[in-house]
């Protein structure tokens, strides 16, 4: 009604008279304009907000990324590392992480109230080892559910090849729309794991699992390291979103995890995000420095273990 009233006014002014039938054609028009201007507001701020949101889980400078994600206790269980989360947590900040990937349920424990801050992005897919099934991952927390728990992004694990792959791929579309609709910066960790994959580092594989996650919706996309520089660039270059690579398995040697990071690196990767190589490390700050060197100063492999073994 006030939207008819105001045209009608205007119209006398104009006209000096006016007719239910202009009121009519009018009204609905300027609603819509309104609705027009509204909805470009609206998603004006949604992309502001989520420029800022990626800032806070990412080196502005650099662009780059270190993330060190623990979300591993829902998988197989109390790890080592993971049972003192404000102390793992403050450790990796001081070393210089970007951001950490937890479970909501780990949001309280892990909230330290003082010092620097850290991204905190809320992974929202799990599954258990305990499963006949531990491949197939499925939802346990939504977008909105992590915003209100003051996530910065989200993030979501997919394995192709799986039995369930369908799902986890309806799953992954659902949380990219919601993602997007809130202005939340998405975090896909793609892998091919299942009956048909022989080899899950395999470069082909490897750069189908990344091409997903792009066309998927993902702003970040999370695979494993293909081994060398040359056949890595071949990933990047088929995903059209930052790629940082995964840590996998608790390695043996320091020097190992800092080559896969300057080897991802130099083919054209934006970061690492490696969680049992630096929260079970004995020097967590210290292999978070190293790694953040390699990904943000560009160092040699050389200076960064002098970072690590130095302190």
């Amino acid at each position: 009604m006030p939207t008819a009233f105001f045209v009608e006014r205007i119209e006398r002014s104009d006209k000096g008279s006016s007719t239910s039938c202009s009121v009519g054609l009018e009204a609905p028009r300027l609603r819509e304009s309104r609705r027009s201007i509204n909805s470009k507001e609206e998603n004006e701020m949604t992309i502001l907000g989520k420029r800022i949101r990626m800032e806070r889980i990412i080196n502005r400078n650099t662009g780059n990324t270190v993330v060190v994600p623990m979300d591993h206790g829902i998988s197989v269980g109390p790890i080592a590392g993971l049972q003192d989360m404000k102390t793992t947590i403050q450790k990796v900040v001081d070393g210089g992480a970007n951001a950490i990937v937890e479970h909501k349920g780990l949001v309280e424990a892990g909230h330290r109230k003082s010092g620097s801050d850290i991204g905190l992005i809320i992974h929202l897919s799990g599954s258990t080892s305990l499963s006949p099934h531990p491949h197939s991952k499925t939802m346990v927390c939504s977008v909105e559910e992590a915003i209100k728990l003051g996530a910065d992004a989200v993030s979501i694990h997919v394995n192709l090849g799986d039995e369930e792959e369908k799902v986890m791929l309806h799953d992954f579309g659902r949380v990219s729309y919601e993602a997007r609709m809130w202005g939340m910066p998405l975090l896909a960790m793609v892998y091919p794991r299942g009956p048909k994959i022989k080899d899950e580092y395999d470069v082909e594989v490897v750069k189908h699992a990344a091409r997903v996650g792009f066309e998927m919706g993902a702003d970040i996309v999370k695979v494993s390291y293909t081994g060398s520089v040359e056949s890595f660039r071949e990933v990047v270059g088929g995903c059209g979103v930052p790629v940082v690579i995964a840590g996998g398995a608790k390695m043996d040697s320091d020097r190992e995890i800092l080559e896969m990071v300057k080897g991802s690196i130099e083919a054209g990767g934006a970061g690492a995000s490696i969680g049992r190589n630096v929260f079970q490390h004995a020097h967590p700050t210290r292999m978070v420095r190293a790694i953040c060197a390699l990904v943000h100063d560009g160092v040699s492999v050389e200076d960064a273990l002098k970072i690590l073994n130095e302190g």
